[in-house]
């Protein structure tokens, strides 16, 4: 049994029992994927694998073809935008995620994210340490206008944070849960109404064909001028030249970004003055890699055993 792994170096550290599992049901190969891999030479790496564990590389038909043996993706995180689930099915490979293993590590880097910009604490946390002191005026969010998109596990893990700052959250989203947006607070509201009243905005819904450039020109032009936009899911839901364009001309006030639509971003976006950024972090914590890696390792071994496997893609 060939294993290949696609994951951030970092990963491999915050949990060091992955490989050595792994290596109990089969052959192991690693590929750090921090800087991508070249569609070539990943179909030469597959060319022999049996099962693929992945988190953000591209596993699309050219990459399936080119694996024979291959039996079954792992995704080591939700979303499965990155691979072709409706070519996986007709090529009779499964394909399994991890929904919500990683919910509260993203939901918690939201925050952070959100409280960086409000207050502008990286620019100021460079400042004092070069030796610049200078107190500047920032925003709160106590009592503010939370807009969510998305209210799946890592939404309603922003609706649960929100209350203990006495956000007032709205949602939008095709899921809702209505029981608990209730004990939550959370009123769903239509995608304009969110863009228009909140002074957070942060998107936490899943990559698809319709969503795509979710955040543009036009719901950019409905926020407020002091409103933030956060952004902890995929990057291809903003279009990032609109975005730049409001952030230089204060259509809104500033932005902090998890995600990007070609990562690292070649563009100026991470650059600006009024933008927080992080290179694709939200997920990673020690204890979201280990729950990821559980799950991993026991769908892998039920997979062998011929038993059936936790989240499967259906």
């Amino acid at each position: 049994m060939n294993i290949l792994l696609m994951l951030r170096e970092a990963f491999y550290g915050a949990d060091p029992n992955l490989i050595e599992e792994l290596k109990k049901i089969g052959n192991v190969k690693v590929l750090y994927t921090d800087k991508g891999i070249d569609k070539e030479e990943l179909k030469n790496e597959v060319k022999d694998t049996d099962i693929i564990l992945v988190n953000i590389v591209q596993i699309d038909k050219d990459v399936m073809d080119a694996a024979p043996h291959l039996k079954y993706i792992v995704k080591f995180g939700a979303g499965v935008d990155n691979i072709d689930i409706a070519y996986a099915k007709q090529k009779g490979i499964r394909v399994t995620s991890a929904p919500g293993l990683n919910a509260q590590a993203v939901a918690d880097h939201a925050f952070g994210l959100m409280l960086s910009a409000a207050r502008d604490i990286p620019k100021k946390d460079k400042e004092v340490k070069s030796g610049y002191w200078e107190t500047t005026m920032g925003s709160e969010i106590y009592e503010k206008k939370l807009g969510i998109i998305g209210f799946g596990a890592i939404g309603k893990a922003l609706a649960k944070r929100a209350m203990g700052f006495d956000m007032k959250t709205l949602a939008y989203g095709n899921y809702k849960d209505y029981e608990l947006a209730e004990k939550l607070n959370v009123r769903f509201v239509e995608r304009d109404e969110l863009f228009k009243e909140a002074d957070y905005i942060i998107i936490a819904t899943s990559l698809t064909a319709k969503n795509k450039h979710l955040v543009n020109k036009e719901t950019l032009s409905l926020m407020k001028p002091s409103a933030f936009l956060i952004n902890i899911s995929r990057g291809q839901l903003v279009h990032e030249e609109d975005l730049i364009e409001a952030l230089k001309s204060g259509k809104i006030k500033g932005a902090a970004l998890d995600v990007f639509e070609k990562e690292p971003p070649a563009n100026e976006l991470p650059k600006l003055e009024n933008v927080v950024a992080t290179p694709h972090i939200g997920g990673a914590t020690y204890d979201a890699v280990v729950r990821i890696s559980d799950l991993s390792i026991s769908n892998i071994k039920n997979l062998l055993n011929g038993e059936d496997l936790d989240f499967e893609v259906l």
